[in-house]
């Protein structure tokens, strides 16, 4: 599996509402209204806000990762947003949020989840990745600059 074959294009974000941490996760959550994959959106919505309450998904340098694992989906799900104004997400080295990427898994394939994060933190973990995203002027521009580093990887099985 690819991290390109669930991310869909109508599930990246550029233009946001929300100043807070919570705001912005149900703005990225709401962009799984309508989504035949998705069984259960006030599920996910707990799921991920609940994840938040224990530990806070910024990892640091900008970047936050919020997902949750439910089996209010069908398949794994994810998308993701770029905030013109970073928000504090309480993240590890205490810098603001200006990327984000949200994941939704099944309960049974934690394995399948846990890989997908791995990825996800390999790609986003490069300055030069972030620096492309952040200039990124398109939400079809968003997905190209991740189809071109998950090119980099092996597939995910």
């Amino acid at each position: 599996m690819k991290l390109t074959e669930i991310l869909k294009l109508d599930k990246i974000k550029i233009d946001f509402n929300g100043t807070t941490k919570e705001e912005i996760i149900n703005e990225m959550i709401d962009l799984f209204k309508g989504d035949e994959r998705v069984t259960d959106i006030e599920t996910i919505r707990t799921v991920v806000l609940e994840r938040e309450k224990i530990m806070s998904t910024g990892v640091g340098n900008g970047f936050a990762i919020p997902h949750g694992k439910t089996n209010m989906v069908t398949e794994m799900v994810a998308g993701f947003g770029l905030l013109k104004n970073p928000i504090d997400f309480e993240a590890l080295d205490g810098k603001p949020v200006n990327l984000i990427f949200m994941l939704i898994g099944q309960e049974d394939s934690v394995g399948q989840h846990i890989k997908m994060l791995s990825r996800i933190s390999r790609i986003m973990n490069q300055e030069l990745v972030r620096k492309k995203l952040l200039n990124a002027s398109s939400t079809k521009e968003i997905f190209q600059i991740f189809e071109d580093e998950e090119s980099k990887y092996l597939e995910i099985s």
